[in-house]
């Protein structure tokens, strides 16, 4: 399998970035994965940093290639969020540590991830979407509803609301996992945190991944463009990017 990678991350107009992010290969294939640590929640770049970790940690120790992508990607997740919530042990509800995350492994051109919150994962094909995931947020669920439309979304008043979350509730969070993704040449995938994707489109973020020789180049120009379109609303902007490539 012939691929290349990328990975950005911009602090916008936040004094701390918590946002952590990992690109990790081995001869079988390769972790991608994003967390964003809870704005307002004390302990999120904690948080973030423990989840990816602990996904990390998962992979490396797991017999590659992996057997059962399904069941490795509920396990981490579940671990993950197990050892958020004991980051929080002793302290008030409020103030435990949360994050989100989004994680995928890629084997034999074949796509596998899972997520929790509203960090994404999106599917290009060449300029074309073919896929993302659907956020845990309380306007997804009006949308899903057909309370609002898609283009309210953006604007809601309760558009960061995020209804689940790694941390917090000791309770089994919210997780979303698809399996068996087939890849073709040029395919990109994008795992991001929510200030990357804010100011854009689905289609405007295919087009710099799908329009651009480079992908490094075209990560630094999607990040840079989004810090500028949001201004001082600007959040920690943060993505890892894969395209496969011809054999």
């Amino acid at each position: 399998m012939d691929f290349e990678t990328a990975e950005v991350s911009l602090l916008g107009d936040r004094e701390t970035n918590q946002d952590r992010a990992t690109i990790v290969a081995n001869d079988s294939g390769l972790l991608l994965a994003v967390a964003d640590g809870m704005g307002g929640h004390a302990g999120g770049a904690e948080a973030a940093a423990m989840a990816i970790k602990t996904v990390v940690d998962a992979f490396r120790h797991c017999p590659q290639p992996i057997e059962d992508p399904e069941t490795f990607l509920e396990s981490v997740v579940l671990a993950s969020h197990r050892a958020v919530v004991a980051l929080g042990d002793g302290l008030p509800f409020e103030e435990r540590p949360r994050t989100t995350l989004v994680a995928c492994v890629v084997m034999d051109d074949v796509a596998h991830w899972c997520h929790v919150g509203d960090s994404r994962l999106y599917h290009f094909r060449g300029t074309e979407l073919e896929f993302r995931t659907r956020d845990h947020s309380h306007v997804e669920l009006l949308f899903q509803q057909g309370k609002i439309k898609e283009e309210e979304m953006l604007t809601h008043p309760y558009r960061h609301f995020v209804e689940s979350c790694l941390g917090g509730d000791p309770a089994r969070p919210w997780i979303s996992v698809e399996t068996d993704r087939q890849l073709e040449e040029g395919d990109s995938l994008l795992l991001c945190s929510d200030g990357m994707w804010t100011p854009y489109e689905d289609s405007g973020l295919a087009e710099f991944l799908g329009g651009s020789a480079d992908l490094q180049l075209a990560m630094d120009a999607l990040a840079a463009k989004a810090v500028e379109v949001c201004g001082p609303q600007a959040d920690n902007t943060t993505g890892v990017a894969f395209r496969l490539m011809a054999d």
